[in-house]
């Protein structure tokens, strides 16, 4: 595996930014085909998956085991990936890319009958590298990413970050998007405050969808599908953590969540309460 990683590592020291699936989009995952001087193939990442890690949201082992199990479903040829970390927009914090990666299609067997053979052994083994380098990168950042969490932010803007984020996602050119979401799913801003007494509080979702409709917090995610892993956690001490939320309580907060992406241009695959029971289908 040394060897290929040091074709990847060789890539970087061609060019100081590795070339993008597509223009104007930051990738950083090295180019096997830039490295061995062969055109790309047309059409960039048919996949993406978004993963977005809410920073106030704590995670426990096998919740953190879970967003990393769907993390690597990104790493395939022809699929892309962005990180994204959020939380409020305060004591330094505020949502930003983490890092995004395309993993790059294999060339057609047409086009390879026309490149030598040893150009061939070279960029196969440069592929092979490059998934393994991605997955390496990916899920070491997710879990820099997971390790920052706090429960020290008193505000959690999630609807604010999900509109920025909801740009991104749409922009996307990839045929199927997918967001994991990672997230207690609990707004407590300036819009609303999810919470009572140190505990989820039952909400009203139309009355909560005008709110965030009002404050202009309504995204646009390209008909992207959303799988959501955590809502509903509370964070804190023992006592805070384990205060009964009651399901009527929880399926409010679905409920609402349903109605914002379906207002968003987008469906949700799952809404983990707090884990992912289904294959998520990406």
């Amino acid at each position: 595996m040394s060897r290929y990683l040091s074709i990847a590592t060789a890539a970087v020291c061609l060019s100081a930014i590795a070339a993008s699936a597509y223009a104007g989009v930051t990738n950083d995952i090295p180019s096997c085909y830039a490295a061995n001087h062969i055109e790309p193939m047309a059409g960039g990442a048919a996949h993406e998956l978004f993963i977005a890690i809410d920073q106030t949201t704590v995670f426990d082992e096998k919740l953190r085991a879970q967003i990393m199990e769907m993390a690597g479903k990104a790493i395939r040829p022809a699929g892309a990936y962005t990180l994204f970390d959020f939380s409020a927009f305060s004591q330094g914090h505020y949502t930003e890319v983490v890092t995004r990666g395309v993993i790059e299609s294999q060339m057609p067997e047409k086009v390879r009958n026309d490149i030598s053979e040893r150009a061939l052994r070279s960029f196969d083994a440069c592929m092979t590298g490059q998934a393994a380098f991605a997955r390496k990168v990916l899920l070491s950042d997710v879990t820099h990413v997971e390790s920052m969490a706090t429960n020290d932010l008193a505000k959690s803007d999630i609807l604010a970050a999900l509109k920025d984020i909801s740009d991104k996602v749409r922009a996307s050119p990839a045929s199927d998007k997918v967001v994991l979401l990672a997230s207690d799913m609990l707004e407590n801003s300036s819009v609303s405050s999810f919470y009572a007494h140190d505990a989820v509080r039952r909400i009203d979702p139309r009355v909560e969808i005008k709110k965030a409709s009002a404050a202009g917090m309504i995204g646009d995610f390209g008909g992207a599908r959303v799988y959501v892993i955590g809502a509903g956690l509370l964070a804190g001490d023992a006592k805070v953590r384990n205060v009964y939320r009651d399901p009527q309580t929880i399926n409010a907060l679905k409920q609402f969540w349903t109605l914002y992406f379906e207002r968003s241009n987008a469906s949700i695959g799952e809404f983990g309460t707090p884990a992912l029971l289904g294959t998520v289908g990406y």
